[in-house]
């Protein structure tokens, strides 16, 4: 018999068989606020079941084995016929399918559509950020679809059905369909308007043969697909069905899928267009017009996907840290520890905060909210994407050697988080389009002005930022090299803003103290010390 040579212990427990929505108290407390009470009930245990199904162990293995077994390409059959395809791991089927039940891509017409459906989205993103692509995708597709009233009559409940049907046939025998988004060429990149795929019009009115390529063609075994392409009038909007109504399959040649860093279980591909056929969406030259409602939405589950990626991040290195010794003591009760967890703690809570403000404000629909959203989606897509990369980093790091192992589910948190910066517009793009909202869009920050001006008097600091961003906007000479640094700031002052309204005083003080104060230092664990940081590492503890 083989001796024992050690025994197993100071070991953490795995974070699992948890209600994810239910644990984490900043996203609780932001759906109830901005909830109306008729509805409480209904959706909390809406989002409290989604919560369970996210922490269970199956769910989270499901994610596992996605992000193992990433898309493969399949081109032709075994006769040689081409079949352009996309094949999945049944996890990600499984996943994607939970995620269409779950009113993924249902927020248009149910009450408080988009606030349940952003927390749920930030929840969702915990147990693999892969099948977010095509649920964003096709949640976003739905304003751009209703600039055209007879496709949106179409297509737009199959595409807020919360039925999963993967097949690949007719869309008008589906109980539910998909849409991905193509865009970006190799030559422009971000300039849209330098796209050289070619639309000919064809006898039937609205319906055209399009000719070219995508560099970048997200969820491609969707069944269909609004794509950019320079019609007789002009840069113009199409939907690009995969599979026609008699049957048989669109030309959508499938070139190749990207190997990317992170976002593993998600494909995303090279397609060419060589006498697709496709129908116009809106009017000829006015692409980018038609499809930037769809681009807004997209950006804002990008804010949403990183504040769920930071969520689970700050999770797992306090969970870690709560049960972890070392030194004669727990590791999340050491001075140290403390003050890097609560200052990643602040950084997730003023990320959800931000977050489900912007849904909420997608459901008023008032003027005021619209043009709150113009500046404050780019604004909130620059910053926090940006800053999800160093708290996935920093979090890894509270577990030591143990999160840079993959089992610990650290790594792939780290290799998705600059990924929402970087997809539907870069941090460049969203600094110039906030400077453009500020230039052309005087309403906007007007409306930002108003929100950020509830809290006057209320902190010092506070008050002391908002006077400096004034400050700064007064004088525009070279505002284009300044624009990150204003687009930072109108983020921090607006999370600041609305943490000093809603958040416990502890978050509040600690995130005016070191984001507005200047009282904090350029890496994590850098609050003053005479903060109640206890409280705030408390309230970002999941309790399992």
């Amino acid at each position: 018999m083989a001796g024992s040579t050690h025994s197993v212990n100071n070991q953490v427990p795995p974070l699992v068989g948890y209600d994810v929505f239910s644990a984490d108290r900043a996203l609780t407390a932001a759906v109830e606020r901005h909830l109306d009470p008729g509805l409480r009930d209904e959706v909390l245990g809406e989002l409290s079941a989604l919560g369970r199904t996210s922490g269970s162990a199956q769910v989270q293995e499901w994610g596992a084995q996605a992000n193992e077994n990433p898309p493969r390409l399949r081109t032709h059959d075994r006769y040689g016929h081409r079949v352009d395809e996309v094949e999945f791991h049944p996890s990600w089927h499984r996943l994607l399918g939970k995620g269409v039940s779950a009113g993924l891509t249902a927020a248009w017409d149910r009450p408080a559509g988009h606030l349940r459906r952003a927390a749920a989205f930030l929840v969702w993103t915990q147990v693999d950020a892969g099948n977010g692509c095509p649920l964003s995708m096709t949640h976003a597709a739905v304003p751009a679809l209703r600039t055209d009233p007879d496709l949106a009559a179409e297509w737009e409940p199959r595409l807020t059905s919360m039925v999963y049907d993967r097949e690949l046939r007719p869309a008008h025998l589906k109980a539910g369909a998909l849409f991905g988004m193509g865009m970006t060429e190799k030559q422009g990149g971000s300039d849209v308007r330098a796209n050289t795929t070619s639309a000919r019009p064809l006898a039937e009115d609205g319906t055209y043969e399009l000719t070219g390529h995508k560099w970048f063609c997200s969820a491609p075994m969707s069944d269909g697909f609004l794509v950019l392409a320079q019609a007789p009038g002009g840069l113009t909007c199409f939907l690009v069905p995969r599979v026609l109504a008699d049957g048989t399959r669109n030309v959508f040649l499938l070139q190749r899928l990207k190997d990317k860093l992170g976002n593993r279980s998600n494909a995303s591909a090279e397609v060419e267009f060589d006498g697709t056929w496709a129908r116009r969406v809106g009017e000829e030259g006015r692409g980018v017009r038609t499809i930037i409602e769809m681009v807004a939405a997209t950006r804002l589950d990008c804010v949403l996907g990183s504040a769920g990626l930071m969520r689970q991040a700050v999770a797992q290195a306090v969970h870690h840290c709560t049960y972890r010794e070392v030194f004669g003591g727990k590791l999340v009760d050491k001075p140290l520890m403390r003050n890097v967890l609560a200052d990643l703690a602040i950084e997730s809570e003023a990320a959800t905060t931000l977050a489900l403000r912007l849904a909420a404000a997608c459901d008023d629909g008032g003027e005021q909210e619209r043009a709150l959203l113009r500046i404050a989606v780019p604004t909130a897509k620059y910053w926090v994407t940006k800053r999800c990369p160093p708290v996935a980093v920093e979090a890894a790091e509270c577990l030591g050697g143990n999160g840079y192992v993959e089992e610990s589910g650290m790594p792939r948190l780290v290799r998705e988080s600059p990924l929402n910066s970087i997809w539907e517009g870069a941090g460049n793009v969203q600094a110039l389009d906030v400077l453009r909202a500020l230039q052309r869009e005087p309403g906007a920050f007007d409306a930002y002005l108003r929100e950020v001006g509830q809290t006057r008097g209320a902190d010092h600091r506070l008050d002391g930022a908002i006077k400096n961003l004034l400050t700064e906007l007064a004088d525009l000479e070279g505002v284009e090299g300044r624009a990150r640094r204003l687009a930072e700031r109108l983020a921090l002052v607006l999370q600041g803003s609305l943490l000093v309204r809603f958040a416990p005083p502890e978050v509040a003080d600690a995130f005016c103290a070191a984001r507005l104060g200047g009282d904090g230092g350029a890496a994590f664990g850098t609050l003053p010390p005479s903060l109640d940081l206890a409280s705030v590492v408390e309230r970002a503890r999941p309790v399992t």
